[in-house]
């Protein structure tokens, strides 16, 4: 029921939402899709009322949860797993994000209400896995006409009493399509996952070993814990790393009603996955990748797909996904090695074990890779203000964005021909340590091309949506929007798309 209420009378309740259209008769999508979705009215979808543990300091007993899939396609029914502690009832909201008229969310639908109940711990697995095996909630099976797009659901429990909190938290899905658009936006829910602390500390870097230990393990059969590193952002609890590094890309293309797509990392492991748009989108932090994932990418490049890596420490860590201890595919990812193997000063200050694999030089996609010491910030300095990019910028040599890079970023250029460093400088690494980054781009064999920004931070010059908080590290943070970034951004965007320099 699409806005309506329902109900629970037992704890699996199935909920269809209306289906107006199969996907085999649903017209054929056009570029403006995304434009007409946000005509629509926004929504109220922010967190209020958040209560974390005050033992683990990552989770919120009180209502947390978690989806059977990182993304899904219409039609597709999707597992809701809730858990309440104590025992009480719950809805969920569902919305899905976007620029709508500055709000930055739509409803699309309400669920419940639900008699939740408090479900078992996740036992301690070998690499650390936690994988929860909790009962679903709810069904929900995928309307036609809901458009590809970052969802979250807003699980929220019912006070009982007018001096009752009524307590909160996200879970995050995808819905993706398999339409051709002109750009795809891949999320970068493998990191995501890496860095989830849930339910006490038990993300892919806090192994006791090391925070780079080798074959460590990540479940998506979990709820995302609350973010740990960098700010404190509590009432972003459930939504992985969108809301921090993401939204802000999603909420500023939807805006100018440029026609995007969205898909997660596991979508690209599919090597017809790029090849569906004009221009691939990694955004934020993008570390974690499958190999095959940078192979359907490569291939992207060389079939004439532009790329544009708006983040930093893209690339950077081996990981191939497993299934779930039930079978599922997909579902587990671990830690197997790095893109392009370590360097020596690597290997001696910072890598304390060998890995089982190696990868393909990240740099031979991206145009650079991530340096070492790999932290860090710094201003965007322009050095090659008479490429294209810059137009309409009035940025000259040496001008600078204050607070674009970090606080991981991407430098040692590769040897590919035509490759320009337009941007460069040195970050320093706990205050102290200087380290080199640079942001580039390369012309590809079809008159696309690839474009590197070298820094997690890009998306946070384009806009500051509702629910977006600035970061801030090694005393250093990016400033907001600004219009230099922006008119940087559309350059890029319209010369991939061949509609030349506005």
């Amino acid at each position: 029921m699409i806005d309506g209420k329902h109900p629970s009378r037992r704890n699996l309740l199935q909920t269809t939402l209306a289906l107006p259209l199969s996907a085999a008769t649903l017209p054929a999508a056009t570029s403006d899709l995304v434009r007409k979705e946000n005509a629509k009215p926004g929504a109220d979808w922010q967190l209020t009322n958040v209560k974390l543990d005050g033992r683990s300091r990552f989770r919120t007993r009180l209502i947390e949860g978690y989806c059977s899939h990182q993304s899904i396609e219409a039609e597709q029914t999707m597992r809701i797993m809730v858990s309440a502690n104590p025992p009480g009832k719950f809805e969920i909201e569902i919305f899905r994000m976007g620029y709508y008229g500055a709000q930055g969310a739509r409803r699309v639908a309400v669920l419940g209400p639900f008699e939740g109940k408090t479900q078992p711990e996740a036992p301690i697995g070998e690499r650390r896995l936690r994988e929860c095996r909790w009962e679903p909630t709810a069904e929900v099976k995928i309307p036609a006409d809901w458009p590809s797009g970052v969802y979250l659901g807003r699980l929220a429990r019912i006070a009982e009493s007018v001096n009752a909190h009524a307590w909160q938290s996200y879970i995050v899905f995808i819905v993706r399509d398999r339409r051709r658009a002109d750009i795809l936006f891949q999320c970068s829910d493998n990191t995501w996952q890496a860095y989830n602390r849930w339910p006490d500390d038990y993300s892919m870097y806090t192994d006791p070993r090391h925070s780079w230990a080798p074959d460590v393990a990540g479940s998506f059969d979990r709820p995302y814990g609350k973010y740990a590193q960098i700010f404190d952002h509590p009432l972003s609890i459930g939504s992985g790393e969108f809301l921090l590094w993401e939204f802000p890309l999603c909420y500023w293309l939807e805006s100018r009603g440029y026609d995007v797509t969205y898909c997660s990392n596991s979508d690209m492991i599919d090597a017809a996955q790029p090849l569906r748009s004009k221009v691939f989108v990694s955004i934020g932090h993008d570390e974690y990748w499958d190999v095959r994932q940078y192979e359907a990418a490569m291939g992207a490049v060389k079939a004439g797909v532009t790329h544009l890596f708006l983040s930093g420490n893209s690339v950077c860590g081996i990981s191939p996904f497993e299934p779930s201890g039930s079978g599922v595919r997909n579902r587990i990812i671990s830690r197997r090695g790095r893109y392009g193997g370590a360097s020596e000063v690597e290997k001696k200050e910072f890598y304390k074990y060998p890995f089982p694999e190696t990868g393909p030089n990240e740099a031979l996609l991206m145009g650079a890779r991530s340096p070492y010491p790999f932290n860090g910030g710094d201003d965007w300095i322009v050095t090659r203000p008479e490429n294209w990019m810059f137009t309409g910028t009035g940025m000259k040599k040496g001008d600078r964005v204050p607070g674009l890079v970090g606080w991981e970023f991407h430098g040692e250029p590769a040897n590919i021909q035509g490759l320009e460093v337009v941007a460069e400088g040195v970050a320093l690494s706990g205050g102290v340590r200087p380290v080199r980054w640079t942001a580039t781009i390369y012309p590809g064999p079809k008159r696309n091309f690839v474009f590197n920004a070298s820094t997690i931070w890009w998306a946070q010059g384009l806009s500051s949506p509702p629910g977006h908080m600035l970061p801030w590290s090694h005393g250093v943070r990016p400033h907001g929007p600004d219009a230099r970034v922006q008119k940087i951004t559309d350059n890029l965007l319209r010369r991939a798309l061949g509609r030349g320099l506005g």
